[in-house]
């Protein structure tokens, strides 16, 4: 059968999102078995080891948790799946509405490429196995903001199958304690979006916007391999640096990219799974953790307080931090699957079996798809590792902040400071600024350019550590400013004639007469407090004969060396 028409469209623009807290999760039970219960996401593989939810009863087997995901990413395409409607955030309701989004009879869907393209990317790069062949399903069922009564989606024979994906997670309180895990990833299928539905409380109205209906979505279904709140977030966050990489999707959860239903159960090691609820529609990593978590910890409970777990779907009150139920789901939900009757079969080809003179434009190669993959996350930080000898535990934070691995990169090219003094800067006094007043890197007010020179100033010994953290302070406020200007104006160069110095410390000395003190004997010297413009200086008394009447010492001048002595009566530093 001919392989169906396809539209070009070019991808969306890509941005790198990023950010999930890695930690550890509960004490673990031993690994156990399971078995198949026909439900949709459990799988009969053998489990990867389990939490431990509480301590469990004296005499009783720990509580092992089963924690699967199906992500809907929504494909950064500039047009939705089956129609040429442009798509883009937050337009006017109902502005991007094609007659086939509106389901008018006669209209015939029309498969975009792009969106095809992005499904085998993705499913490359999570080591998926690629159909050749897909088909299409329509499922049924009525919803207001779904006006033809089904959605297409691929339910049968999807288009990539049986892969993983690895993440890594801290277990213990060291940030290096950090180990990888993989999750199976079942199947990644095409599927089109629904519409919106805006409930107007006061006027008792439900509005529908169909300007998402249709947009093209991957969806995909991970077994049920995690085991609490933190490795579910942490595998999340992980597909989303993969498809941001990729630039297959956007991911951007805060605008509904990227939405995780988790479905959780518990059970005692050794027994069959116990029943699983679904929580829905998670559209953030740290509410996906916490729901999943208190979705645990609520049916082992419900258990030990002799109570039942009802098959149910749930959802997530982010201001009670609980979750709260939907609908029952203990009558099976009858979709009637369909092969959809306007879509042929989905035929995808490599190098070798590509026909002769073929439309490139209407055939798919997965070899050439192959060859565009880009450096994904795991890769890029094993790189920065072995380029730049930082930790894992900082080129992990360095991809999982959003922007902050071009920062980085950017001021490496711009700096002779070393990788590590870059690093250092990057993660503890930058991001620390950005954490300080909840801003991200595209917002910062010092540049690449601007640190980098600041880098170069104290890597020439221009300026003194406690300097450089002055002036950035001053980069932080005023915008605009370079570092050397900073340093002018302030006054904050150290000085390098020797004469200067032993007068800004004779200075000092002649100022404080009140905390600094003249040591008796010992062979000890007195000198300056410590001053953020000069290097290292000692200072030396000299006989007794050239002491001051005031009680001073005389100062000859040694070569400088790393040592500035003194002594203060009191423990206040002199100001």
């Amino acid at each position: 059968m001919a392989a169906p028409m396809l539209r070009w469209c070019c991808p969306g623009r890509r941005f790198a999102f990023a950010r999930v807290g890695c930690g550890s999760c509960h004490r673990r039970g031993p690994p156990t078995g399971s078995t198949s219960n026909g439900k949709r996401g459990q799988s009969s593989v053998a489990q990867q080891p389990h939490i431990t939810a509480q301590k469990p009863r004296k005499g009783e087997p720990e509580w092992a948790a089963v924690v699967g995901l199906e992500i809907h990413a929504q494909i950064a395409s500039n047009s939705k799946l089956f129609s040429g409607s442009q798509v883009c955030f937050a337009a006017p309701p109902n502005s991007l509405v094609s007659f086939f989004d509106a389901s008018l009879p006669g209209t015939l869907p029309v498969l975009n490429r792009r969106c095809v393209e992005a499904a085998v990317m993705t499913g490359l790069a999570l080591d998926c196995h690629i159909n050749r062949k897909s088909l299409f399903d329509r499922k049924h069922y009525f919803y207001a903001d779904l006006p033809a009564g089904y959605q297409i989606t691929q339910q049968r024979l999807p288009i990539a199958v049986n892969g993983s994906l690895a993440y890594s997670v801290y277990v213990g309180r060291k940030p290096s304690q950090m180990v990888t895990r993989t999750v199976r990833v079942k199947q990644i299928q095409l599927e089109q979006d629904s519409g919106k539905s805006l409930h107007d409380d006061l006027r008792s109205q439900t509005l529908i916007d169909l300007n998402r209906a249709g947009i093209g979505l991957l969806e995909l279904v991970l077994e049920p391999d995690m085991s609490c709140g933190e490795e579910a977030a942490t595998a999340v966050r992980e597909l989303q640096l993969i498809l941001q990489a990729l630039g297959t999707s956007q991911a951007n959860m805060a605008e509904g990219q990227l939405r995780v239903d988790a479905n959780i159960s518990v059970h005692r090691p050794g027994e069959p799974l116990g029943i699983r609820t679904e929580v829905k529609n998670l559209n953030s990593a740290r509410f996906l953790a916490k729901a999943i978590d208190y979705e645990i910890q609520r049916q082992i409970n419900e258990l030990e307080n002799g109570g039942e777990i009802l098959n149910e779907t749930r959802s997530f009150d982010f201001k009670l931090g609980c979750t709260v139920p939907m609908r029952d789901k203990e009558g099976k939900q009858d979709y009637r699957f369909m092969p959809e009757p306007n879509l042929p079969p989905l035929l995808l080809y490599d190098s070798g079996s590509l026909p002769s003179g073929a439309d490139p434009q209407q055939v798919i190669n997965i070899d050439q798809l192959r060859e565009r993959l880009p450096e994904l996350p795991r890769v890029t930080r094993q790189r920065l590792v072995q380029q730049y000898g930082m930790l894992p535990e900082h080129s992990c934070v360095l991809l999982n902040e959003v922007g902050l691995l071009e920062f980085f990169q950017n001021v490496i090219k711009e700096t002779r400071a070393e990788p590590k003094k870059v690093t250092s800067w990057v993660l503890n006094t930058f991001l620390g600024f950005l954490k300080q007043q909840n801003l991200a890197v595209s917002e910062s007010p010092v540049t690449p350019s601007a640190l980098a020179e600041l880098l170069d100033l104290l890597d020439r010994k221009a300026i003194s550590a406690p300097a450089a953290k002055q002036v950035f302070e001053e980069l932080w406020r005023n915008e605009g400013k370079t570092p050397a200007q900073i340093v002018a104006e302030k006054k904050l160069e150290l000085l390098q004639d020797p004469e200067a110095l032993e007068q800004l410390c004779r200075s000092t000395l002649e100022a404080h007469p009140d905390v600094v003190g003249i040591p008796a004997g010992r062979g000890r010297h007195a000198g300056a407090v410590a001053s953020g413009r000069r290097p290292p200086l000692l200072l030396s008394p000299c006989s007794p004969a050239e002491l001051p009447d005031n009680g001073w010492p005389g100062f000859i001048r040694d070569p400088p060396i790393n040592f500035v002595s003194f002594q203060l009566k009191s423990r206040d530093a002199i100001r």
